[in-house]
């Protein structure tokens, strides 16, 4: 095989540029670890960002793949299967979805927001000034046109910009602010119940509670946007739990790797509001995809993971929250956004990986943990050991100025 100096200069030719330079090869995985061309092994503590629930080749995840695969790999949706019947069916029982509920199957979360975004516009009466969607400061919903208006981060937007109109951009967490905002002019609120491209940023306790009341009572819907959140990631089946939206989207950790997302619609007069040849997806509920997120589901019940990720998760923030270096850790579950003292975060990345882990920076000073929720509380600890001096070498390797992330040459 190939060494890795090999490989990225061939991609640096064949690939666009989009995501810049990849840090690493990876060539393969095996529970939460990877390893790369050289030979080097790294304990995964982003997986995939949020997507890699099971780790890497689960054999239950393996299995249900391949054996899909080796019976029927796509239909078009003139068809369905069982697999997607029975997805559809397990995502709207495990929502506690009332009857009338539908689910609809994409790809990946871009295009599950996609579909939201669509389904709100269905909900809109510009006769009637219905006409404004809000959504909050800090708000990643995807880089497709649609999911990209909803999306705040001016640099994803400008270089597109026009971009469909009426969003608008609340202050993050104020629920004076929302509340205030939502009247019969809004026809939907999109919101994340924990921004984990702002930096891992928490709604307050009662925001998401105050508001379902405050859309319901304008006829607005809510839409929640679980993509990152959902599926165990947080120690529950959806970080929104005992709130129950108009609409939820889903990716990510659903299938386990494989891509997978999904459109919740709640209720009746919800689900009716796309109908027949209003929105579809060549790929989207495909049988391999659904045995994948069908899978998953069933490993993450059956090994008892969403335990295990509240457990270990709270350990693991606990922790992280004693070192030296740390100003704040935000989080829940296998979420997790560590506050740095210093503006070292992405010389952080880069001395983890060095030292065999992989993590990721959301800011100048802040990391991103969203591990696979079958870490173990002994691996976590190899990286609570080794966080000191990550951050010592970060703190102290000199820039391409000759000075130091915090100034000193």
């Amino acid at each position: 095989m190939s060494s890795s100096a090999d490989w990225l200069h061939r991609y640096d030719t064949a690939l666009m540029g989009v995501f810049g330079a990849p840090q690493r090869v990876l060539v393969r995985g095996s529970g939460c670890y990877v390893e790369d061309a050289d030979g080097k092994q790294y304990l995964d503590l982003l997986a995939g960002i949020a997507v890699n629930a099971l780790g890497h080749a689960h054999p239950a995840l393996v299995s249900a793949v391949s054996g899909q695969l080796g019976t029927l790999g796509h239909v078009s949706n003139f068809f369905t299967s069982p697999a997607q019947v029975l997805l559809a069916e397990r995502l709207l029982e495990l929502a506690g979805a009332p009857e009338g509920s539908k689910a609809f199957f994409v790809n990946s979360g871009t295009e599950a927001n996609e579909a939201a975004f669509k389904l709100a516009r269905r909900n809109a009466d510009p006769a009637a000034g219905r006409t404004r969607f809000l959504a909050l400061e800090g708000a990643f919903h995807g880089r497709t046109m649609g999911a990209l208006a909803l999306t705040a981060k001016p640099a994803y937007r400008e270089p597109f910009e026009p971009l469909p109109g009426g969003v608008e951009h609340l202050p993050f967490g104020g629920t004076d602010a929302l509340v205030n905002a939502v009247d019969s002019t809004v026809a939907a609120v999109f919101l994340e119940p924990i921004q984990g491209e702002a930096g891992v940023r928490m709604l307050p306790d009662g925001y998401l509670q105050a508001a379902r009341e405050a859309t319901r009572a304008a006829g607005a819907l809510l839409i929640i946007d679980e993509v990152q959140t959902g599926i165990g990631r947080t120690g529950k089946w959806f970080a929104s739990e005992g709130v129950q939206p108009d609409a939820m989207t889903l990716a990510k950790g659903l299938g386990g790797g494989f891509p997978v997302g999904a459109l919740l619609t709640f209720g009746e007069q919800v689900s009716g509001l796309l109908s027949p040849g209003m929105h579809g997806t060549t790929f989207g509920g495909n049988p391999v995809a659904a045995a994948a997120a069908l899978a998953t589901l069933s490993v993450l019940e059956s090994e008892e993971l969403l335990a295990n990720t509240a457990a270990t998760g709270k350990y693991l923030r606990r922790e992280l929250a004693a070192l030296d270096g740390v100003a704040q850790v935000r989080g829940d579950g296998f979420l997790i956004g560590i506050d740095l003292d210093a503006p070292i975060a992405p010389a952080a990345v880069a001395a983890a990986l060095e030292a065999g882990f992989i993590i990721n920076s959301t800011g100048p000073a802040t990391l991103r943990l969203a591990p696979p929720l079958i870490l173990t509380a002994e691996q976590a600890g190899t990286f609570l050991a080794a966080l000191p001096g990550i951050l010592h070498r970060a703190a102290t390797v000199p820039g391409p100025s000759g000075t130091t992330p915090e100034g000193k040459p």
